[in-house]
């Protein structure tokens, strides 16, 4: 009677995988198993089932070995950051760009999805952090031409001392304090990279399980899913300490997380930014100059 219970738990189980959890791997098949079905197996029990009915391969790929860099001490002192571009939703809608954030001394996690990795979605993603969390000490980021130029400094930027270009994103990260670490090779952020590996496997098939099917749908279903997975995921730093500062008011923050370009006043007051003509009004006739704020919510100041 035993093994008739057990083989007919086998069946239900495989019938799953083949299912309703094709391309799920052992630990995330056990996982949904147990949360949503109520069905309680050993992973490893499930992965000699999977392995028989040729449902599941082991890697044979050999790893290099990397020394692993030890952690920061401290939640905010070193933020990983990147875009991971990928068929998130299998199809169903469009290719989006998850901006993702990992702290560096306990694997938190913060993402949000965006239509392309460009300035507005860092801008919009690091202002959304920052309103979480507090500004990091630090952000660890690849060379993205968004997060670095690779232009020479002209001779007005010579004269004010500056070695390098900043981009909009790593403007805005000066005015605010943070500092910008500029990543030589995807193994020299290696947290960031393992989280989009695991959140390619994992969030995809979870979003497939919930029939998310654009972006707005794939944000809130981020809004549970991160909480859940950071309480589970996430270590306690070695030091207490929150290096984190509190945000600026938001005023201010969405003043300096914009695009910003200085635009020369014309004899009618009138200044020049994208094709439009914009008018000035109760100018000074002194005014020479003034920089155009495109910000986060699409408004121009």
């Amino acid at each position: 009677a035993l093994a008739q219970v057990l083989l007919k738990q086998k069946n239900k189980v495989l019938e799953l995988s083949r299912k309703k959890y094709e391309g799920f791997g052992p630990t995330l098949l056990q996982e949904k198993l147990e949360e949503v079905n109520k069905v309680v197996v050993n992973r490893e029990t499930l992965r000699q089932w999977m392995l028989e009915e040729g449902l599941w391969e082991v890697s044979k790929k050999g790893r290099k070995h990397r020394q692993w860099r030890e952690r920061r001490e401290c939640f905010g002192e070193l933020v990983q950051a990147d875009g991971s571009h990928h068929d998130w939703l299998e199809g169903r809608g469009p290719w989006l760009v998850l901006m993702g954030y990992i702290d560096d001394a306990t694997g938190g996690v913060y993402a949000r999805f965006y239509d392309y990795e460009g300035t507005m979605p860092a801008m919009d993603s690091f202002y959304r952090y920052v309103k979480k969390y507090g500004l990091p000490h630090s952000l660890y980021m690849d060379k993205h031409s968004t997060y670095q130029s690779s232009k020479e400094p002209n001779v007005e930027e010579q004269l004010e001392g500056r070695e390098k270009v900043l981009t909009q994103f790593g403007r805005a990260l000066e005015e605010l304090g943070v500092e910008l670490i500029p990543a030589h090779s995807p193994q020299a952020k290696g947290r960031i990279e393992r989280l989009f590996k695991t959140f390619q496997d994992r969030v995809v098939k979870e979003m497939r399980l919930e029939g998310v099917k654009t972006k707005e749908e794939a944000n809130q279903f981020l809004e549970t899913y991160l909480p859940k997975y950071n309480r589970r995921f996430a270590v306690k730093a070695r030091e207490e300490a929150d290096l984190h500062r509190p945000a600026l008011r938001d005023q201010e923050l969405r003043r300096i997380l914009s695009i910003q370009d200085k635009r020369v006043v014309r004899n009618d007051g009138t200044v020049r930014h994208e094709t439009k003509l914009y008018q000035i009004l109760n100018s000074a006739k002194s005014l020479k100059e003034v920089v155009v704020q495109e910000r986060i919510d699409g408004k121009i100041y």
